[in-house]
């Protein structure tokens, strides 16, 4: 039986050709990420602005998008709804009321009268200020750590130039994501910390295989230009990174559709950490090496 090749095993594609252009290019989007995030800043969900939360058991199935809509006649602000363990069980979130705690009981009754009776009112908590910003300051941390750790890998399994590419191509992934969060609006939660360190994990990954490949050909092409070496490199391992990019965005944009409205923020960062983490391997990553003009084996 014949195997079909998506992506030809045999591509030429001078990819380095204007990698100066591209080094420049991501610089300037960085910047301009991180312009928006400075002036516009992020669209915080619930989770860093404080806010109600209620869990509920109805007696019945609940319809969540007839719920919202329900609720969202209140003008109590944004609203998430989210079904767990049964299909009877609700967990809603409602942002932080203007005022002291008597403006939050004030919601919180108007939720109840709009729910009406046979409602099991489970727990209700208010998450003040305080826990929002140890949250912010978890979710940073947790991105540093990420960030460092996989520094330190890269590092250990080949060498401090490829350490600094890679995590040169993973600051410009998690800036870009940024940037384009703020400038969408897209709300930021807990979800988007787990999106981005899910895009650091995966823009990594994608790294490594190229890398992995051109350590290989400096070793085999010991007289070949760099520019020559590392676009072979990728070309080598093109295959491999289209296609699991196409098929990680088929689960991303299906998830992103069908997969609710609390999901949509994690699923869009992720669709744009992929894309842009495919682009940053091929022209951030690889084309740092050339800053250094990096041959190791001349050393040996």
């Amino acid at each position: 039986m014949k195997l079909i090749n998506f992506i030809p095993l045999d591509t030429n594609i001078k990819f380095l050709r204007f990698w100066r252009l591209a080094i420049y290019g991501s610089l300037f989007f960085c910047l301009v990420s991180i312009g928006f995030f400075l002036l516009k800043g992020l669209n915080y969900g619930i989770d860093f602005k404080g806010g109600i939360l209620l869990e509920i058991r109805m007696n019945q199935a609940v319809d969540l998008s007839i719920l919202r809509a329900n609720l969202k006649t209140l003008d109590l602000g944004e609203i998430e709804l989210q079904e767990f363990g049964k299909n009877t069980d609700v967990l809603i979130r409602i942002e932080k009321q203007p005022g002291g705690a008597k403006q939050q009981m004030l919601a919180v009754t108007k939720v109840k009268e709009a729910l009406g009776s046979g409602i099991d009112y489970r727990r209700t908590e208010f998450v003040g200020p305080k826990v929002s910003g140890e949250l912010v300051e978890a979710g940073i941390t947790a991105v540093i750590l990420a960030l460092v750790a996989m520094l330190m890998y890269i590092w250990f399994r080949f060498e401090w130039q490829f350490g600094f590419g890679a995590v040169v191509a993973l600051a410009h992934d998690v800036l870009f994501t940024l940037g384009v969060l703020c400038l969408l609006n897209i709300e930021f939660s807990l979800s988007s910390i787990a999106a981005i360190l899910t895009i650091a994990g995966y823009s990594i990954n994608d790294t490594v295989v190229i890398f992995d490949r051109v350590r290989e050909n400096l070793r085999k092409f010991k007289r070949l230009d760099l520019v020559e070496l590392f676009n072979v490199s990728i070309n080598n391992t093109l295959s491999r990174t289209i296609m699991t990019s196409i098929t990680t965005l088929i689960a991303l944009v299906c998830l992103f559709v069908f997969g609710g409205h609390v999901i949509k923020p994690f699923a869009f960062a992720m669709i744009i950490g992929v894309l842009i983490g495919t682009y940053s391997s091929i022209f951030v990553a690889v084309p740092t090496l050339l800053l250094f003009k990096f041959r190791p084996q001349e050393d040996e």
